[in-house]
């Protein structure tokens, strides 16, 4: 098999994981009452500390909207044409157009039962994937596509921090349960591998796989750092789940204060290892060009 077979193969594999994990999520957050009720001790304990945090969070995801996303997604495309890359403007558009309008049709298309578990937010119905946290996501993994090798893996830091920090706002604002969040982050990986695929039949005979260009050490700590953040999220959970019998708003100041602060942890690990993904294999999808 050649480099650019293994590398297409390797893509094909992180599409079907990541929408695989998507449907884990999907299935368990909503349809199970168990998920539900962790999503809901999550966005019950969000209330502590609120007031010292409202005004940044609120100025965070007041910035994302249509007309950001657009101005954003003209500047990626800007950055990948004045490099000579046309393939990589088309894909890196296609990337962030189409996680947004996947997650847009995903919110309608899905469906949330009512176990009678958060009554206060019934009326709400499904909110799975976060639409705010894909503008943050997609933008950022298109960023690292269409940035030369020399700044990717700073950018990759900062571009996952970013996601990150939206997806939790999303949590802390009351404006989206954890799940919503982590499902955007799956929607989005899903669409770099394709776009990763899109851009491997495009690349020409003259395209150099340089290993200087490979970062190493950045996507290992972003991809260690996201496990284990996940790992500390899966035992904050685990602890909680002794007290499931209990409604979220019976909940003492200690169990709501884990299940928000290791929701938070699982968003923020969850964007790690989907940057951490993207910024290993990005080298072999945008190489060099020769001449």
């Amino acid at each position: 098999m050649t480099p650019r077979g293994g590398t297409a193969v390797w893509l094909v594999v992180l599409a079907l994981v990541q929408a695989a994990a998507f449907i884990v999520v999907w299935r368990y957050a909503l349809h199970t009452g168990t998920g539900q009720w962790i999503d809901t001790v999550a966005l019950t304990g969000n209330r502590i500390g609120r007031d010292r945090i409202e005004e940044p969070v609120n100025r965070i995801l007041n910035a994302m909207s249509v007309v950001s996303l657009l101005a954003a997604t003209v500047m990626i495309g800007f950055i990948a044409l004045i490099r000579g890359r046309v393939a990589l403007a088309v894909a890196a558009t296609l990337l962030i157009a189409g996680s947004n309008v996947t997650t847009q049709a995903l919110k309608y298309v899905l469906t949330r039962p009512d176990y009678g578990i958060d009554p206060e937010r019934a009326f709400v119905g499904n909110s799975l994937p976060s639409g705010h946290t894909t503008v943050a996501a997609s933008v950022a993994v298109a960023l690292v596509l269409v940035l030369p090798p020399k700044v990717r893996g700073f950018a990759a830091v900062l571009g996952a921090g970013y996601a990150a920090i939206a997806g939790v706002a999303t949590l802390s604002a009351s404006w989206h349960r954890p799940s919503d969040a982590v499902a955007a982050y799956l929607v989005v990986g899903v669409w770099a591998a394709l776009a990763g695929l899109l851009l491997l039949t495009t690349q020409r005979e003259r395209a150099q796989v340089a290993s200087a260009d490979a970062h190493r050490l950045t996507p290992l700590l972003l991809g260690l750092g996201g496990l284990l953040a996940i790992a500390g999220c899966a035992l904050a959970l685990w602890w909680l789940l002794g007290q499931r019998d209990t409604p979220a708003a019976e909940l003492g100041r200690r169990p709501l204060f884990l299940g928000y602060a290791g929701s938070a942890a699982g968003i923020a690990g969850s964007m790690g290892v989907v940057m951490a993904l993207v910024l290993a294999a990005v080298h072999r999808i945008v190489p060099r060009e020769q001449g």
